[in-house]
């Protein structure tokens, strides 16, 4: 067989496995190789080559690092409790994004948080144990036979068509696609986070398991880092702060429906103003589409087949509507109002559209997860010619946008899935290469995300991260090769022929609800100058010598915009200072003899315990100038 490692050929024989390449390839730091990759294909070491191809190894400092770690310590976890919990019975137990978790039927025993601790102690002795992590392909019935007292596995496996493969790990096993690394050595730095319930697979009918969370780094200072982290992110968890600062609430009455307070409105209304103006600069024009619309409308896009059961539906004039889970389809209405020409294209038409998508109710979250969300919609009508100019138009959009807050992200572009898609592979080939040559184009770096891509298009998805390095997924660039052909839409050549134009779906903060719950914790309720609710807080130092010139003062600031609070009320000047600070306001002026006698202001900024002493003329072009700046 003939590998590609290194852009260097190498013959191997057959049988070859990841171990015996480290050798032939003399690589350094072998105790760094974790896994191999064959093709995208990911592969214990231990495995011997099923051919040749494309070869490279997975080691600590990539991307995949992190999942196969805590793939491993989910096993490692289950063989603890095992060991602790002998009729203990497993049901899935996968990596996530955050870590790991395992779902778990205990029988008779309560656990509770003073239980991880001991399990805990458990995994670590079982990690110096340096157990070999083996894989094993087995027949179905071999599998139901070693599994016969856990019908949860018993479950799984009569689900699996294919072969059947099992990691053994000492004297614990599990049934497992894999791959897994060498070693249980290799998890020796790992928090079990939190205990909740959980229904076994998702079914509130089925009987509820006990899910442990955990989280595993490959070193010390990594897990103590992220540890550090968690605790900040509960100071900083939107809904928290949201009730705290008077954003945003959410009642029994309206389950994942949020209600917008006074000051989460200002908050609002200044995004999407600057929003919209922003979007107007980039050469977009704004419609809105009905909230409800027919039965008829949803068949022909598909959503009625597909995305029914998320939708809100209702009967009028004994005719079946639904409200709008999505805007796309109203927009293609407004697109074939009229016929177009090719001099008309592109078309960039924008909706910042209220939708509502039925979510489960254990998914709910504060603004992360709710049924009712407005998104800053967008759909792009263009000739093919125009396809890159386009796209490298929306990347700038994107950058210009995410910098302003102080967001770093990378892209992901995803690509055809291996079977459900829709359209001939030409069409996906030349849409997959247009997204990468205009990221190329751009000097954008951006990452494959091989079979991600929805049915009817490919896509790049936008990865935030934000002050505490933790990764959101927001805006989302996609080509549709779907509603196009299904709702059949045209616009007339220079030869008079009709053609189908390519038609981008865009959506930059993604829903504005949830990118302003990705502010509130970015910003941890701090937002800058020109975001806050209240952007200065007055305190007369005495109501009776400064009340009415600190009333002077706040008028002149109103009639520039500015967003002011007045406290004259009789609490000491202290604590005054002090609340102020715990509403997180940006200035905090201070009026008294001087101030009032020389027209000077002494303000304080957030986060600083100084106190500057200026001419007022002096402070209002400074805050004019940071508002004006988005600093």
């Amino acid at each position: 067989m003939e590998l590609k490692y290194n852009n260097q050929l190498v013959k191997i024989k057959e049988g070859t496995t990841g171990f015996d390449l480290l050798k032939i390839l003399n690589v350094e730091n072998k105790g760094n190789v974790l896994v191999y990759k064959l093709g995208g294909t990911l592969y214990d070491l231990a495995t011997p080559l099923p051919s040749g191809g494309n070869f490279s190894f997975v080691t600590k400092d990539d991307d995949e690092a992190f999942a196969l770690l805590n793939h491993d310590a989910a096993h490692l976890m289950a063989q603890a409790i095992l060991s602790l919990y002998p009729h203990a019975k497993f049901g899935i137990g996968p990596d996530i994004s955050e870590g790991f978790y395992y779902d778990i039927d205990f029988g008779d025993a309560v656990i509770n948080d003073s239980d991880l601790p001991i399990i805990e102690q458990r995994m670590l002795e079982l990690s110096k144990q340096d157990f070999r992590i083996e894989r094993q392909v087995i027949s179905k019935e071999k599998a139901l036979e070693l599994f016969t007292k856990n019908e949860y596995k018993i479950e799984l496996i009569k689900e699996i068509e294919e072969r059947i493969t099992i990691y053994k790990q000492g004297d614990f096993l599990d049934l497992c696609y894999g791959p897994h690394l060498p070693s249980t050595r290799y998890v020796q730095h790992f928090k079990l986070l939190s205990l909740a319930g959980a229904y076994w697979r998702g079914d509130s009918s089925r009987k509820q398991l006990t899910r442990i969370y955990g989280v595993a780094f490959f070193s010390k200072e990594a897990l103590d880092k992220h540890l550090h982290n968690l605790e900040e992110a509960k100071k900083r968890d939107h809904r928290k702060l949201g009730r705290e600062l008077g954003l945003f609430m959410i009642s029994e009455y309206g389950p994942g429906f949020p209600f917008w307070l006074q000051k989460g409105m200002v908050l609002y209304h200044e995004l999407e103003h600057w929003w919209i103006k922003k979007q107007r600069e980039s050469g977009y024009e704004f419609v809105k589409t009905p909230l409800i619309l027919s039965r008829d409308l949803w068949e022909r896009s598909g959503h009625w087949a597909n995305y029914r059961e998320n939708m809100y539906t209702t009967l009028i004039d004994e005719r079946d509507f639904a409200i709008k889970p999505m805007n796309c389809p109203g927009a293609i209405l407004i697109y074939n109002n009229t016929l177009h020409s090719y001099k008309d294209l592109p078309i960039r038409v924008a909706e910042h559209g209220n939708v509502h998508r039925h979510e489960p109710s254990g998914s709910l979250t504060g603004l992360f997860r709710v049924r009712n969300f407005t998104q800053d919609d967008a759909h792009i009508f263009c000739r093919k010619d125009q396809l890159q100019s386009e796209i490298k138009r929306l990347l700038k959009l994107y950058d210009d946008v995410y910098k302003t807050f102080n967001l770093s992200y990378h892209i992901e572009l995803s690509t055809r899935p291996a079977k459900k898609y829709i359209g001939d592979i030409k069409t996906w080939n030349f849409s997959e290469k247009a997204l990468a040559k205009a990221c190329k184009a751009s000097g954008i770096p951006f990452k494959i995300n091989e079979g991600d891509g929805a049915f009817y298009g490919p896509k790049l998805d936008f990865k935030l991260r934000d002050s505490l390095g933790r990764i959101w997924q927001c805006g989302t660039i996609q080509l549709d090769m779907n509603l196009p052909e299904r709702f059949d839409i045209s616009y007339i050549d220079s030869n008079n022929q009709k053609i189908r134009p390519i038609m981008l779906h865009r959506a930059v903060f993604g829903s504005i609800e949830r990118f302003i719950g990705i502010l509130i914790e970015h910003y941890a309720g701090a937002f800058p100058l020109w975001l806050s609710p209240i952007q200065v807080a007055i305190l007369p130092v005495n109501n009776e010598a400064h009340l009415k010139h600190a009333q002077s003062v706040a008028r002149k600031f109103m009639r520039h915009g500015i967003r002011i609070t007045l406290d004259d009320s009789n609490e000491k000047l202290s604590y005054r200072l002090r609340q102020s600070q715990v509403a997180k306001i940006p200035y905090t002026l201070v009026i008294g003899d001087r101030e009032k006698k020389d027209n000077l202001v002494t303000y304080r900024k957030f986060g600083d315990s100084a106190q500057v002493t200026i001419p007022y003329a002096d402070f209002m072009h400074r805050i004019k100038q940071e508002i004006k700046d988005k600093a």
